[in-house]
Parts: C-alpha cells; structure tokens; sequence
C-alpha cells in the first residue's frame, strides 16, 4: 500500500511523533512522500508577525516566553523538525503552492498513485476531489474522542472543561469538520497532564493508532465506528476570556521545570 503524508513542519511535537509513525511502519506499507504545509498551530494560515501578536495577546506574555524560547531551542537542535526528520528517512517532500486543491496540485498528489493519504495537522480545506484521488480515502487524526471536541485546539479545552477524560480518533475524512466515520479511536485519562504534556502524550498515542488504523485499510479488516453529527461538540479559537477561565479552573500550559 502506498502512502502519502500531508502535516505542516511544527517544531514542537511533531519531529518526535513522526520519527516513530515512520520507525513503526510494517514493510509491505511503502510512504512514498510528504506535503509540508505552512506552520500554522492554531488552524489558521497568518503572517508570522500575526501569529506571534495573537499568541501574546490571548494566551498571555508567559506562554508567549515560554514557547519563544522552545521555539528558538528547536531551531538551534539539529535535526528537530519534520524537514529534518523525513530527510533522515530518504522520504521525497513535496511543498505545493497555494491551495492543495489548485488543479496543479491535485496533478502532483494523482501522480504519487497513493492509496492512502493520512493527514496530521493538516491546515487546509480537503475538497472532493482531493480526496477522490487516494483508492482507500484519507485518514485523519483529531485528538478528541469524537464526535465530541471537533474542531480547534481540544487539549486546551478539554482542559477549560475540566474533563477527566479525553481521547485520540483516527477518521475517514470527509467535506465536514472531523465528521467522516471513525477507524480507530482510543480513550485516554488526563491525569493532571499540563496542555503541553496532553498534545505530546495523545499525538504519541495518535501514531499507533495511524498505524492500526492503516493496517487495518490495507487488509480491510477495519469496523467503521459513527461519528454522529447529534452527539457533536464544537470549538474555535479560544479567546482571552477562555484563556483567563482555563487558569482560574487549574488548568497549566505547561510546567517550567
């Protein structure tokens, strides 16, 4: 089976949790490349200027230092990016112009001849014919117990919400927002896990779950589980306000030592 990725190149999770997706492959799964897409960790394509004024402005100046820091850590460790990583594995990197769905793109992903594509942090609209070119579909990963927390960010606001549970769910996806059916979903204990310690434990989860999830396609051997749209939650992007109710709640980003 043939596989495609298309993830954005964020230096804080992903270089670690892609490393083991490709360490745990089975050998008859060939990944024969890679769409990078723009960083953007809120769902949402700005100017880096206009990512870092409303990191600062919502999440506060701590937050801000914080990830600054990681950020700048990240840059200055060599081989800590997805770039990095997927050159480390010989796996080809395909960075599209504009809209994935621009009839050009579509014509490089086509000639791939995927069967699959899986997408992790994907930050584009997939449009029918997208997802019309892979023969078994593709696959996405939210880290929520769908149908449950669609949408933006669910570690920070299962955390507002002071849930006590949350979970990881690999789906088919389909036109909506995280509502194809579910392939593979697990249920997971926050256990007092900052936001930062949540995404890391739920995306290492998430890639055993990609790679059940994508045995299962190549022997068709998977039970589509509903993800029904009248048992559906729904979250953007948190405001300050959130921000200020996600603190007073106990919530943590993250811990400094």
């Amino acid at each position: 089976m043939r596989v495609v990725l298309l993830t954005q190149d964020d230096p804080f999770f992903l270089p670690k949790a892609i490393k083991k997706l490709h360490a745990g492959l089975p050998d008859d799964i060939e990944w024969v490349g890679t769409v990078l897409f723009e960083v953007s960790p809120f769902g949402k394509r700005e100017s880096f200027f206009a990512k870092m004024k409303k990191t600062l402005d919502v999440f506060g100046l701590e937050f801000f230092i914080y990830f600054s820091l990681k950020f700048i850590i990240s840059k200055l460790t060599p081989g800590h990016s997805v770039k990095a990583v997927l050159r480390q594995a010989s796996i080809p990197l395909f960075t599209l112009e504009g809209s994935i769905n621009s009839p050009e793109n579509l014509k490089i992903l086509s000639d791939l001849k995927a069967d699959l594509f899986v997408s992790i942090g994907g930050n584009q609209v997939f449009k029918r014919a997208l997802l019309d070119i892979p023969s078994q579909g593709t696959i996405n990963l939210h880290t929520a117990l769908l149908p449950k927390y669609r949408g933006l960010m669910p570690s920070f606001w299962v955390l507002k919400n002071q849930e006590k549970y949350t979970g990881v769910s690999v789906f088919f996806v389909d036109e909506g927002i995280d509502s194809g059916p579910i392939v593979v979903q697990k249920k997971v204990e926050i256990a007092g896990r900052t936001q930062e310690e949540l995404i890391e434990y739920t995306k290492d989860i998430g890639m055993d779950c990609i790679l059940e999830a994508m045995i299962s396609i190549r022997d068709q051997s998977y039970t589509l589980i509903p993800n029904p749209k009248e048992e559906l939650t729904y979250f953007s992007f948190p405001s300050r306000q959130d921000v200020i109710t996600f603190k007073k709640n106990g919530a943590l980003f993250f811990r400094w030592i």
